[in-house]
């Protein structure tokens, strides 16, 4: 069975070699957004004779023939996703360099006000939002006593870092 990347592949012309397809498979199967290190390490999970030269090449290909879509999250890796995946946004958590989508039906009505003000019609646009996590702080507690002078003050938890 093709995935939805190979098909588009296939409508736009692309001659579909073995290694081709394994390419598009993984990039069908990706819930993330994979630089070319990590689609070459997971190709070649499926096929140890794949080149990282091939997986440069086909990506280069797939983005020139409008399959996939280059993005900057920032980290000086540039990250793929297909061009069909619809219409949304990213947040991306500078900390982890996670990267959630996101859609707005809230955020699309301002842009197209923003537009319509401004005497234009809006035929693309993106939005990524760069952010941290915010700590969650635990829920109230009942009080507690104060502590007298002289006593030993209480252990606090250690805070880290949410991911």
């Amino acid at each position: 069975m093709e995935s939805r990347i190979e098909k588009l592949c296939i409508e736009k012309g692309l001659k579909m070699t073995g290694q081709r397809r394994v390419i598009a498979r993984v990039l069908s199967e990706s819930q993330d957004h994979p630089d070319v290190e990590e689609l070459y390490r997971r190709a070649l999970a499926v096929d140890a004779k794949i080149s990282i030269a091939t997986v440069y090449r086909t990506v280069r290909l797939l983005e020139e023939k409008g399959i996939l879509e280059r993005r900057d999250f920032g980290g000086g890796r540039a990250r793929y996703e297909p061009s069909e995946h619809g219409h949304h946004h990213h947040l991306i958590d500078v900390d982890t360099g996670r990267v959630l989508e996101f859609e707005d039906a809230e955020h699309e009505r301002a842009i197209q006000a923003i537009a319509k003000r401004l005497g234009f019609a809006i035929v693309g646009h993106r939005l990524e939002l760069y952010g941290r996590k915010l700590e969650t702080k635990p829920a109230a507690q009942p009080s507690q006593p104060r502590a007298r002078a002289g006593a030993a003050p209480r252990a606090m938890p250690a805070r880290g870092r949410s991911a």
